[in-house]
Parts: structure tokens; sequence; C-alpha cells
């Protein structure tokens, strides 16, 4: 007989591919449904499987490239899954044609594998800028808002990703037992992250921390990597909960099924505040007093001087002018559409979202030094 202290038992969720499995985000999505749901199969899937690796024996892992139909609908067969949540794009700096091929013609192969193999549960990494144009300021925003792409669009990337949340959202009740949904995060920092933290710590290394852009009068989202990996869980126990109901439609104040959903910390910041907490954080200690600051007119032609003179060597500089528009802005969302559909509350606060992020990183540049004898 079951002693009643043990932890109540956590039902299944099933087969679970998790595609980018082994990137930034993935790894944690991987991780979070190890330690909530250990029952669930998990396969990853990404362009190679060598890094962030899980080692739960409940996790598999498979190299696939997402712009090969043939291939995913092959180890779709093959894995079965009852849900997929699709994370994986290319870096934001790459060719547009890259852009093209991997977030609208991968995603759509797998949205069209998934619906020929019976996957129940589709949920698609979205980004909050697919709402944000180039003269747009983006306060308390909801899901209201209507998707800036193509010409209005200065970003390629962010079109793509938009073009691709609209085919994920499309292909919902596609057949009727398929559905889908869209997590759009803001500004993702934390363990592993790649262009936000490692970026400001850099500043901090080479004793950048004295500049500011602006007054620091915006509001900025900034989304801990936990909590977007909450959110993801979220949305996908609601499909799979809404498939078990089917052919019942929820109503349109309760449904996930082919809604999109910002998810951020929910504590709008100014975003020069956001750097120096991660640069105290790394050890900066300079007063206020002897920060110095630059208009953003000032700032645009540095940016605009830096991009065409590191053009030539096929580089892209510190200060760009893409950077100064967004640290100048005020760019922040409305959570309430997840938190009264999904349930959805952050986890983790922004402060101890940046202490875990940096300290990763503090760590990791030690183990480096200590590698090479330093």
């Amino acid at each position: 007989m079951a002693s009643r202290r043990e932890a109540p038992s956590v039902p299944s969720l099933g087969r679970i591919a998790v595609i980018g499995g082994c990137g930034f985000l993935g790894s944690h999505i991987v991780s979070l449904l190890v330690e909530r749901h250990p029952k669930t199969s998990i396969a990853v899937l990404d362009l190679r499987t060598s890094s962030n690796r899980n080692l739960s024996p409940n996790v598999s892992y498979h190299d696939c490239d997402i712009t090969d139909y043939e291939g995913v609908k092959s180890l779709f067969e093959r894995l079965k899954p009852d849900g997929v949540i699709h994370t994986a794009s290319p870096h934001f700096h790459l060719a547009p044609a890259i852009h093209d091929k991997v977030n609208v013609g991968g995603t759509k192969n797998l949205l069209k594998a998934a619906q020929e193999t019976g996957v129940k549960a589709f949920v698609y990494t979205s980004s909050a800028s697919v709402i944000l144009g180039p003269n747009v300021e983006l306060v308390n925003a909801d899901e209201e808002y209507p998707l800036v792409v193509g010409d209005a669009q200065p970003e390629y990337y962010t079109t793509t990703k938009a073009y691709a949340e609209t085919a994920v959202l499309a292909a919902n009740r596609t057949p009727p037992t398929f559905l889908t949904t869209a997590i759009r995060p803001a500004g993702i920092f934390g363990e592993g992250d790649i262009q936000l933290l490692p970026k400001m710590v850099t500043a901090y290394h080479k004793g950048q921390t004295k500049f500011q852009v602006g007054d620091n009068n915006n509001l900025f989202d900034f989304t801990y990597v936990g909590n977007v990996a909450h959110g993801h869980l979220l949305a996908l126990q609601a499909l799979l909960d809404t498939h078990k109901m089917l052919p019942t439609v929820p109503l349109d104040t309760e449904r996930v099924d082919g809604e999109a959903f910002f998810i951020t910390n929910g504590q709008p910041v100014y975003f020069w505040d956001f750097a120096r907490a991660v640069w105290h954080e790394a050890g900066d200690r300079l007063p206020l007093s002897s920060v110095w600051h630059l208009s953003e007119n000032v700032a645009m032609t540095i940016g605009a001087i830096l991009e065409n003179l590191f053009w030539v060597m096929g580089k892209t500089p510190n200060l760009t002018r893409a950077q100064v528009r967004y640290s100048t802005k005020n760019k922040y969302h409305s959570i309430e559409k997840a938190k009264r559909r999904l349930g959805y509350a952050p986890i983790v606060d922004l402060d101890e979202g940046i202490r875990r992020g940096v300290r990763y990183i503090l760590e990791n540049e030690k183990k480096e030094r200590e590698k090479k004898g330093q």
C-alpha cells in the first residue's frame, strides 16, 4: 500500500516532440517537461543535437532539418507525437533567404507533417515583435494589435515569424482534431542566452557602462526564459485538455486553440535600469553621476557610421540604429489574456532571473579561464 506521504502521481502528457530542443529556449522547455512530467516521452528534434542534452532516460535526440519535409514526416511517423512544441528559428542576423526557408518553409513542413500523422497539439514560439513597427511605441499592448509585416516591418526576421504564426493559427482544427496556438515572448534572457545578457556582460568587461542612450524614461519588457518555458507548457496542456473535449468548442473568452498569447515577466522596467542591474550583478559599481547621456539623434548618427564601417568588414557593431530605436522606445505588453486563459503567472521574478543569467555567464567565464591556466 502506498504511503500517504508520497507525492501525487503526475500523469504523462503522452509523446511530446520539442523542435529546436537543443537551443536556448528549447532546452529549458525540455528540462521543465522532465521536471514536471517525468513520465512523458520527450523527443528532441534539432539540426544538430550535440549540445544542451538532458540526461533523462525519457528524452531521445534526433538530428532533423525542418526544411526537409520528407525527413520531418518520416520522423513524425516513427515518433508518433501527441504534441509538438516548435521553437526552432535561425539567428536574427542571418540572411533573409534563411529566415524564409526555416521560419516560414520549415514551419509549414512541420504543420503538414503534424496534420498528416495525427498530432493533437501544436505550440509555436512566435515573437512579441510581430506587432512592432519602426515608429510604433507599445504601451501595455495586447493581442488585438495588428501584425506589422512586409514594407512596414524593418526587420525581415520578424516578418517571417509573423508569417509563420499566421500559418500556425490558420491550421487550427484542420483537421478538426488538430489544435494550434502561438506564444509571443518578449526579450528572452537567462541561462544559455546567446544574444542579450552576453552582450551586456561583455560591455561591462570593456568598460562601456558609462554610456547611456536617451533619458531612460521608456518601459521595456524583458522575460526570464523559465517563464517562457512555463507559458509553453501551460499552452500545451490547455490544447491537450481541449482535445479531450472535442468536438466541443470552448467559449471565445476561454479559448486557447487558434489564439496567440504574449508571455512576459509582467514587470516592465526602464530599459537602462535593466542594463544596470545586469552590470551590477556582474560587478559594476559605477555611480549614476558618472554616466554620459547620448541623445537619440546623436546615437542614431553614430550607429549609422558604425554600421557602414563594420559592413565593409562583414561584421556587426556594438551600436546599431535598430538598437538605438529599441533602447529609447516604450515596448511592453499585457499578459492579461495569458493569465485568464492559460492560468499564466511568472514563476521567477526579474531580479532573480538576472542573478541566474549573469551568474551562469560568470561561472562559464571562470571555467574557460581555468582551462587556459589563467
